[in-house]
């Protein structure tokens, strides 16, 4: 007899791994471009979500111009406002009751006055919304390893200033096959001298040897994908000794090739292993997904029990750089829902 399964969204949890503008939820895209005439590509209206690939240089190029589009339709401080509030309303829905959404404010300073007024705005807006939908909610600034090491360590002077003001962390995303990883390391020890922790992505589009990089030159707090490691058992192995969290998304994984399919997504071979791993949705409106939706995924593809989900639900909480007494409550909530009586 199939076990009876309880509701995933009534799951508490923490979600780690948000990009800004691919947080946005579809019809947001549709209204904002539609109304000041933005012409958006059949990727994103009548064929959404795109079908994405991203295992070469043309395909990743495809994904950052969809991307690109998206982020154009942020026009005003309103529409931020309205992202905002729609991540956490969306967020809070499906049991998060801590959300960490990571922003590279250089991507927006041009139409909003600056890195710091954009991050200004942001940060407001994340504490509107924060007590608004009653969900915890803090900012990760990203740097963009395609651009020069230099702007990363402007960003970091910049997340340095808003340490303990609504900003928990220091980032490093884009495509892992630019840059050198190693000439990012300055721009995280800004980070980490004023008490940020270091976040950044490795081992999604490149093997275990980014992730052997970001554990060597970047000191990672979390590692955002990581799941390449697998590969690798000398680094699996390293990851699990630094009591990581790598934060696994399974529908970007597929959507973006780095699996085929949702059963070969290395869940279990990492918690097995000793690595923690929080679920996260990446970018929604590319892939299609939510929170939730990863759960659900494990739950359909890998056969992941309630008693595995809840699991994966408390390594994201403990993962998380909410403040204790959240971490704790929602916990004990976790554990209330696992012994309550499936729906």
């Amino acid at each position: 007899m199939a076990e009876a399964m309880r509701s995933i969204d009534r799951l508490p949890k923490a979600h780690l791994h948000l990009h800004f503008t691919g947080s946005m939820r579809h019809t947001t895209l549709v209204e904002l471009a539609e109304r000041d005439g933005v012409r958006l590509p059949p990727a994103l209206v009548e064929e959404w979500p795109p079908q994405l690939r991203a295992t070469d240089e043309k395909g990743w190029f495809r994904f950052q111009r969809l991307y690109d589009t998206a982020r154009s339709v942020l026009r005003t401080p309103d529409d931020v406002r309205r992202l905002v509030h729609e991540v956490a309303e969306d967020d809070a829905a499906e049991g998060s009751v801590w959300t960490e959404i990571q922003v590279d404010p250089s991507g927006y300073a041009a139409k909003f006055g600056g890195i710091t007024a954009f991050t200004d705005l942001v940060l407001d807006c994340v504490r509107d919304a924060s007590a608004t939908y009653g969900i915890g909610m803090a900012v990760i600034i990203a740097s963009n390893r395609t651009r020069h090491p230099l702007d990363a360590r402007t960003l970091a002077r910049l997340a340095a200033q808003y340490a303990d003001r609504g900003v928990v962390g220091f980032g490093l995303s884009n495509d892992e096959r630019r840059g050198e990883t190693a000439t990012f390391a300055p721009a995280f020890a800004i980070a980490r001298r004023a008490g940020l922790r270091s976040m950044p992505h490795g081992g999604e589009l490149r093997g275990p040897q980014s992730v052997r990089a970001v554990l060597e030159h970047l000191s990672p707090d979390r590692i955002g994908h990581g799941v390449r490691c697998v590969e690798d058992p000398a680094v699996l192995d390293a990851v699990a000794r630094a009591g990581l969290t790598l934060e696994v998304c399974p529908s970007s994984n597929v959507a973006l090739g780095v699996y085929d399919t949702f059963e070969e997504v290395p869940v279990r071979t990492l918690t097995e292993a000793g690595v923690g791993v929080a679920l996260g949705a990446d970018d929604p409106l590319l892939f299609g997904a939510r929170l939730s939706g990863q759960y659900a995924a494990l739950r359909a593809a890998q056969d992941f029990s309630d008693a595995e989900l809840a699991e994966l639900a408390r390594m994201s909480l403990r993962a998380s750089y909410a403040p204790d007494d959240l971490r704790e409550t929602a916990l004990a909530a976790v554990d209330a829902w696992l012994s309550a009586d499936p729906d």
